[in-house]
């Protein structure tokens, strides 16, 4: 579930700069702060790091509560859980044609804008021309916020970091 919560993510950050002119943004680094809320009001927090290129490549590095790599590259998408050791591959489910998401963004209130995906609504929060926080509520109704902290553009990092071998004595389950 994490996962298909970064991927997506990733992928929104990329084209989802509202006002921002984003044909000038190439990467995004970020570190960032999710916190997962069931209907109980019980919280999960995750925290890391985001490397995003243009070309969609990202990589969620979650440090805590445990350690987790999630690699998007294209289509496919590749979960490095360490501490399990075990690698999971698996492919996207549904095409996101995020330029027209994007282009149905509306400003709904200062710095506040909205956009819909797969019948998820999207609460975008932007500040000095950067995403700060974005909301939602994913499939079993948990409320999702991930703040991003220590933003980053076109920084120049190698693709390499998107690039993983799986060591020889871990699981692969593809999916």
């Amino acid at each position: 579930m994490v996962y298909r919560i970064s991927l997506l993510l990733g992928l929104l950050i990329v084209n989802c700069f509202a006002n921002i002119d984003f044909e000038k943004i190439k990467t995004f680094k970020a570190n960032f702060l999710q916190t997962v809320t069931n209907e109980a009001g019980k919280k999960v927090k995750y925290e890391g790091e985001v490397y995003i290129k243009k070309s969609g490549k990202v990589l969620w590095k979650y440090e805590s509560p445990i350690k987790k790599d999630v690699y998007v590259i294209g289509e496919e998408v590749i979960i490095n859980e360490p501490e399990l050791e075990q690698i999971i591959i698996t492919t996207l489910e549904k095409n996101i044609d995020i330029v027209t998401l994007l282009k149905k963004a509306k400003k709904i209130g200062e710095n506040l804008y909205s956009t819909k995906l797969y019948d998820t609504e999207y609460l975008l929060e932007i500040k000095d021309d950067k995403i700060e926080k974005i909301s939602f509520k994913d499939q079993l109704s948990n409320k999702i916020e991930i703040e991003f902290s220590k933003i980053k553009n076109n920084l120049d990092f190698d693709d390499s970091i998107f690039m993983f071998t799986i060591p020889k004595n871990y699981d692969v389950i593809q999916k």
